[in-house]
Formats: C-alpha cells, sequence, structure tokens
C-alpha cells in the first residue's frame, strides 16, 4: 500500500472512514454471510463506538467451514514442500505489503497503539517467513534393524485443525498457529475472538492472493459460545489450538478428550519479573515498564508482578513511579505509549482489583483508576497502576488481571524470590534481573516456568518455543517445537527380499 498507517489513522480519526474490509465468514475461498444472516459490531476500543460490523456465525457456518476444510486437505496434503514454501513465502511479503491496512485494523480492533500493532503485524510476517523455511525441512528417518529389514518414519499432517484466536494480538496469534499448521500440510478453520474479526479475515484473504487452494483456511466469526463451541466439538476436528482463559481452555480440552483430539493450550499468566540484590536498578525499572505496560497489560506473558529484593527495593520503585507517571494514554492512532482497554467489561474487570486492593489497604503507589481525559472520555482507559509491598496471598498478586497493573513483593533472598515466583498456579514466563549470570542461571533453573529471560524481558522471537507449565497450559508454538503439534510420525517398515548370497 502506498499510503502509510498514520494516513489512514487521520483519515479515520477525521470521519473519512475506513478502507473496506471483508466482513463475511471466509468458507471454500470466498466470503459469505452467515447462513442465519446475522451480524454484529466491531468496537473501537479507543472511542468506545462500533466502527464496522462482521458476519455473526453459528453452527452451520462451523459445519460448512469444517467440510470446506476437509476438502482444502485433500489438495495441501498432497501438495509438496516446494510449493508450501513458496506460497506461505509470497504471503509474508503480502503482509509487509498489507502492513498500513492491518496495522489500522489491529489498533481498531484490540485497542494498542499504533507502533505496537505495527510489531504484531511484523511478527506475523516473520510467522510465515520462518514456517516457510520449515516447510522445506520436515524429514523423516531412517531405524537400524536387521539385514532384512528396513524401517523409516513419515511425518505427516494430523488433518484438519481448530484455531481459537485471543483479542490481545489477534493478528500475530492467528500467524503463530495457522503458518505452522500449513508448513505441516493441515488445513485451518480459524475462528477469531469477537471483539478483533478484521485482522483474521484481511489475514485470510492475503493467503488466498498468495496462491492458497480454497477451503485449506477458513475463518468463522461470532460469539465463542455459537461458533467456537461446535468448533471445537465437530468430530473432524484432529486438533485444537487455543490461546484463551483458563476455565475456556478446560472446556476446550474436555471437548477435545470426548474425541480423542490433540490440544495446544496457551492460557493465563502470573509471570514474576525477579530483582535481585546485585541488579541494576535503572534496568529493572525499563525492563518492568515494557514488562507490564506494553499491550495495556493485556499479554498472557506479561511481567506482572515485580519481586525485588529489600535491598534495591526503594531505588528501583522509585524510578519505576517516575517512568509510570511519564507514560501517555490515549487512543492508539495517537502519539501515545498506552492504548486502550480491549472492552469496558475487561475494563471494569481490572477496576475491580484495584479498588479491592484500596479496600484490603494496600499501598497504591500511582495509577489506580479509569483514565477521564477529554479524548479518552468515551473509550476505555486504565491508567497504569502499581500496588507496592503486597503479600503472597492478595488476589493481585495470585490471579490474572489482565490489564496495567504491577503487584510489587518484596523479598529478603534469593530463595524467598524463588518461593515467591513459583507461589502461583501459572508458570507461564519469568524474568531474572542480576549482574551475575551463574546466579542467574542457578535461579533460571529453578524456576517453574515455560521461558526464562535473564536482564530483557521477552528476549527471542519467532524462532524460541513458547508455551506454559501448571494452569498456564501445555505444548508449545513457535519455533521447531510449534510445528510438531500438527504433525503425526507413521512408521513404515519392509521386509527385503533374501540377498543373492542368501538365495
Amino acid at each position: 500500500m502506498s499510503v502509510t498507517a498514520e494516513e489512514l489513522g487521520r483519515a479515520y480519526l477525521a470521519g473519512e472512514g475506513l478502507p473496506p474490509l471483508p466482513r463475511g465468514h471466509l468458507i471454500d475461498g470466498r466470503f459469505q454471510p452467515s447462513v442465519s444472516g446475522e451480524e454484529m459490531e466491531s468496537f473501537d476500543p479507543g472511542l468506545g463506538t462500533a466502527f464496522a460490523s462482521f458476519a455473526a456465525g453459528g453452527a452451520d457456518d462451523v459445519a460448512l467451514a469444517v467440510t470446506s476444510a476437509e476438502r482444502g486437505l485433500a489438495i495441501w496434503r498432497q501438495t509438496g514442500p516446494a510449493e508450501r514454501h513458496r506460497v506461505l513465502q509470497t504471503v509474508a511479503g503480502l503482509i509487509r505489503e498489507t502492513s498500513p491496512l492491518l496495522s489500522l485494523v489491529d489498533t481498531l480492533d484490540s485497542g494498542k497503539t499504533l507502533s505496537e500493532a505495527k510489531g504484531d503485524v511484523e511478527s506475523a510476517a516473520r510467522m510465515f517467513d520462518y514456517y516457510a523455511a520449515i516447510a522445506e525441512t520436515l524429514e523423516g528417518s531412517e531405524i537400524p534393524l536387521s539385514q532384512d529389514q528396513i524401517s523409516f518414519t513419515r511425518r505427516e499432517p494430523v488433518g484438519v485443525t481448530a484455531h481459537i484466536i485471543p483479542w490481545n494480538y489477534p493478528t500475530s496469534t492467528f500467524a503463530r498457529g495457522v503458518a505452522p499448521a500449513l508448513a505441516a500440510g493441515c488445513s485451518v478453520v480459524a475462528k477469531p475472538a469477537e471483539t478483533t474479526p478484521f485482522t483474521a479475515l484481511v489475514m485470510a484473504d492475503l493467503l488466498l492472493k498468495a496462491g492458497l487452494p480454497a477451503g485449506v483456511v477458513n475463518v468463522v466469526t461470532g460469539l465463542g459460545t455459537a461458533v467456537g463451541a461446535p468448533l471445537v466439538a465437530h468430530p473432524a476436528i484432529r486438533h485444537i489450538t487455543f490461546t484463551g482463559s483458563v476455565a475456556t481452555g478446560v472446556t476446550v480440552a474436555q471437548a477435545a478428550a470426548r474425541r480423542v483430539a490433540s490440544v495446544t493450550l496457551e492460557l493465563g499468566g502470573k509471570s514474576p519479573l525477579i530483582a535481585l540484590s546485585d541488579c541494576d536498578p535503572d534496568a529493572v525499572a525499563q525492563g518492568a515498564l515494557w514488562a507490564i505496560f506494553s499491550n495495556a497489560g493485556q499479554v498472557c506473558s506479561a511481567g506482572s508482578r515485580l519481586i525485588v529484593h529489600r535491598s534495591v527495593h526503594s531505588a528501583v520503585v522509585t524510578r519505576l513511579v517516575a517512568l509510570t507517571e511519564a507514560l501517555r494514554v490515549g487512543h492508539g492512532l495517537r502519539a501515545v505509549d498506552m492504548g486502550a482497554i480491549n472492552s469496558k467489561a475487561q475494563r471494569d474487570k481490572i477496576s475491580g482489583y484495584v479498588e479491592g486492593a484500596r479496600a484490603r489497604g494496600r499501598n497504591i503507589l500511582t495509577g489506580g483508576q479509569s483514565v477521564r481525559t477529554s479524548e479518552a472520555c468515551q473509550g476505555w482507559f486504565y491508567a497504569p497502576t502499581l500496588i507496592d509491598d503486597l503479600p503472597t496471598d492478595d488476589p493481585c498478586v495470585v490471579e490474572e488481571i489482565f490489564g496495567p497493573v504491577l503487584a510489587i513483593q518484596i523479598v529478603d533472598s534469593d530463595e524467598e524470590a524463588l518461593n515467591a515466583a513459583n507461589g502461583t498456579a501459572f508458570g507461564l514466563m519469568a524474568g531474572i534481573y542480576s549482574q551475575d549470570i551463574g546466579r542467574a542461571l542457578a535461579m533460571a533453573r529453578d524456576l517453574d516456568s515455560g521461558q526464562v529471560t535473564i536482564n530483557d524481558y521477552w528476549a527471542g522471537g519467532v524462532a524460541v518455543p513458547f508455551g506454559g507449565r501448571r494452569l498456564s497450559g501445555y505444548g508449545r508454538e513457535k519455533g521447531r517445537e510449534g510445528v510438531a503439534a500438527y504433525l503425526s510420525t507413521k512408521a513404515i517398515t519392509v521386509r527385503l527380499p533374501a540377498s543373492p548370497a542368501k538365495a
């Protein structure tokens, strides 16, 4: 696109509207309305008003999409690795060409800042680049047996896959599941969150433009109860990739278990950022700011707990308060540091946690209220919030708030820090700040977490496996491990004819 995302954003805020967006389900290679004809509205969280409508699907639409995916699977699983590579590589290029529109829509759907949306879109492009390469390197192996037998393995697609996409990173999470599924030769039915439907539809359109056969990727939009539930229960679905809440994840796993389908669950988190006594306070403050206030804290792997040694507590917190109070909050299309909360219901949930802490007499250092500026009065905003010196059993410590609220815990030793870090039911991510790499690695070894970063929160990228332990889920996405869920290993053993010497 020759126009920039900033130009599109200015036109939208000036009331000049949006470029045309796909509004129907993508089924069998074409966009179509719901069988019922019903539609829903998508709301701009920064203004609190609807900006577009889209198809509200149901079980009939799901059935059509899965049937389409079964037809697509018959074609795509027979498609050679070189062609899969070509299509996925082409998609990556198209995503970058369409980045202005995708970034704008990501901002309007989710509420995040435009710069964060651009990062989300570039991450999606990198996913398709990465898995395009993997499509050509999926290999089996030979198993040595005896002189008159040969055994080898084939890695085959598991079949039709379902993808339940969350609202916090709708573009990159779509790519994170769909790209490896396509690299493996699977077909896809994706269900984006009802509050963020449009980037999945635009991305699916790009897949068609890249040459993906009709039916290989299908997208059905609508409510979770109306679309998600019949999708995960459909007997033709062989693998489900779900990102969302613990409660819904349990329901998805139960539905899959009834028909012995496999599942990847990426669920909640209450990730600790641990500042040891020898840490650099400036680095910790900068890292904590990035870890909790990116995407307004609406990140499963957000560093939502700061576990800080008493000896550096004052130095870290003083710096962090200053940085937090300097953040600009507002509509994601304006020059701000933090955007909106995705929905009024989510903002009210965040407020409920903070008001509960206030009622318990907790020390709220800064923030602790909805933002009520003239710009934000119509949207759903919450101030960046720091709550200090919380006990280990406080709800703000043990429960996922999913918002811009940092719970600070004070400890007196590495052992106490480790116990605090492992002291919730979650195990998604953790960060450690220390100038002693041996000390940090020893703690990393003992953390019950799927990922650990040292002196740089959220370090890594598409090649680094991502997933949790305990209530944070199971299975891994990204990296080479991310394609494993979409592959089934078949062993083939052959009795060889007798050699001439034995004849």
